[in-house]
């Protein structure tokens, strides 16, 4: 049996380590990683890089390699790979599992503005303040590109193309913790957030440090994601679906 992981999440990653955990024989797991980070924290197994030139070369390596069932474990941003994979399994006849962790949820306090987009984020920050914490990736910095606020930009690698004028940029992987996000709102005296709904506890503490500072949070939702297929919200739900036989009614979600 072969399984094909979308990955690049922590959720894919610890997939992957509770499959090979399991120490069957009979299954052979590959995790795909896009290369968008230049140095990726590598899941357990087999691991691939770089796209597979969109639905007919996924379709083509499912074939190719004798794939059983693929599982979307991408970032809940990155549509276009999800409605690929999506495609690419329908036309492939493969079993297709999302995997794909719950997006945030407000609590008491917060001063939330839900935007559907970097451009509407980057218009609703006017009047929010003049300090901005800037956590969206490094893909869309040139969304706020021509905005007069300082910019706090964190991202894992360094972004490349236009920028605000007043950027510091902040090279940093999570999970990050309370702790440490209370000093950074603190220390750079911002006042206001943005980010994306990303989901997950690695980088949901600095909307807990925003609500006990009191700070605004421009939250870009989530895009659309395809219809149609089952969703898991953890790894061990999906490693159930691969040890169920690909069953939908072996998710808990």
């Amino acid at each position: 049996m072969h399984i094909l992981i979308l990955g690049g999440t922590t959720e894919a990653r610890a997939l992957a380590g509770l499959l090979h955990a399991e120490g069957r024989p009979d299954l052979r797991v590959t995790s795909s990683l896009a290369g968008r980070v230049a140095r990726p924290r590598l899941p357990e197994g087999e691991v691939r890089i770089g796209g597979f030139g969109g639905v007919d070369g996924l379709v083509e390596w499912l074939g190719g390699h004798a794939v059983d069932a693929v599982i979307d474990a991408t970032h809940p941003f990155a549509g276009r790979i999800s409605f690929n994979a999506a495609r690419a399994a329908a036309t492939a006849h493969v079993p297709l599992l999302a995997l794909r962790r719950p997006g945030w949820v407000p609590a008491e306090g917060d001063r939330w503005h839900s935007v559907p987009s970097l451009e509407a984020a980057a218009e609703t920050l006017d009047g929010l303040g003049d300090r901005v914490f800037l956590t969206t990736g490094r893909m869309g910095l040139a969304t706020f590109a021509g905005l007069p606020q300082w910019f706090l930009v964190r991202s894992v690698d360094a972004p490349e193309g236009p920028a605000p004028a007043r950027t510091e940029l902040l090279l940093d992987r999570g999970p990050f913790t309370l702790d440490g996000e209370r000093d950074l709102l603190a220390r750079h005296r911002i006042d206001v957030v943005v980010t994306k709904d990303s989901g997950g506890a690695a980088t949901a503490p600095k909307l807990t440090a925003a609500r006990e500072a009191g700070l605004p949070v421009v939250l870009v939702r989530r895009p659309p994601a395809p219809g149609g297929v089952p969703v898991a919200e953890t790894a061990g739900e999906a490693a159930g679906w691969v040890s169920g036989g690909f069953r939908a009614a072996a998710l808990g979600g």
